[in-house]
């Protein structure tokens, strides 16, 4: 089967760079292994990505001394993409090119999720990718932003940013294979913070698609707090998928 951008092929591999350490949420284990609901994040994180409709195969980087247990973590608790785990870098860069280099030949419609984003929905997940496959070169979820935001310089206030024109961007991110491995070719990330700002600066276009609000990232102890409550809302709820 074949891409409508040409004779590429569209299967569709997500990676989920879970190498780092995360040290806003606290001294302890590295983030992605960090417990919600006595599961840890990337659990949650790569039981949707698998159990999404067009993702046939999930890509770990975890922590280089912790392949062996992230593997046997991760072998009971996902249903669906088949799964692999490889030793991450000591940056996030590292950790998506470790596992664009372990891609097989047949994926041509790469994801890039973040494991500290553990509730993002499965329709999301779908979204983004068919987006891909639709003909874009890249993808990302997009809020749009709520607070006033300002422009400062030092704490003194430069102007008032117009927030109609912004978006607080999510993952799954979603790319043409061979656009994200070219973005990647330059190892320098300066300052870049997501995957689609290196594929931005390759000179590519981004698509925005409507985000979701559960897709949030976990970065400090209160956004833990918000997981639980989202968390145990689904559970009481009887959402599919959620154990």
């Amino acid at each position: 089967m074949t891409s409508p951008a040409g004779d590429q092929p569209d299967q569709v591999a997500a990676i989920v760079p879970a190498a780092g350490r995360g040290e806003r949420l606290g001294p302890g284990a590295p983030k992605a292994l960090r417990l919600l609901g006595g599961v840890p994040l990337l659990v949650h994180a790569v039981r949707n990505l698998a159990a999404a409709r067009l993702v046939g195969l999930v890509i770990v980087a975890a922590p280089p001394d912790e392949v062996t247990a992230v593997r046997a973590l991760l072998a009971d608790h996902h249903t669906g993409a088949t799964l692999h785990v490889v030793p991450g870098g000591s940056t996030r860069p590292e950790s998506v090119r470790a596992a664009l280099a372990a891609l097989p030949d047949a994926v041509g419609v790469v994801l890039v999720h973040d494991a500290a984003r553990p509730l993002a929905p499965v329709e999301l997940i779908d979204a983004v990718a068919s987006a891909v496959r639709a003909g874009a070169d890249a993808v990302v979820p997009g809020l749009p932003v709520t607070d006033t935001v300002k422009r400062v310089d030092g704490d003194v206030v430069i102007e008032t940013v117009d927030r109609s024109v912004l978006r607080s961007a999510q993952t799954p991110q979603g790319f043409r294979r061979a656009v994200l491995e070219e973005a990647h070719l330059d190892l320098s990330d300066g300052g870049i913070t997501d995957d689609a700002g290196l594929v931005e600066r390759a000179g590519y276009s981004v698509l925005v698609v409507p985000g979701a609000e559960e897709a949030f990232k976990v970065t400090r102890p209160l956004d833990l707090v918000l997981a639980e409550a989202v968390l145990a809302r689904r559970r009481s709820g009887g959402v599919s998928g959620v154990r």
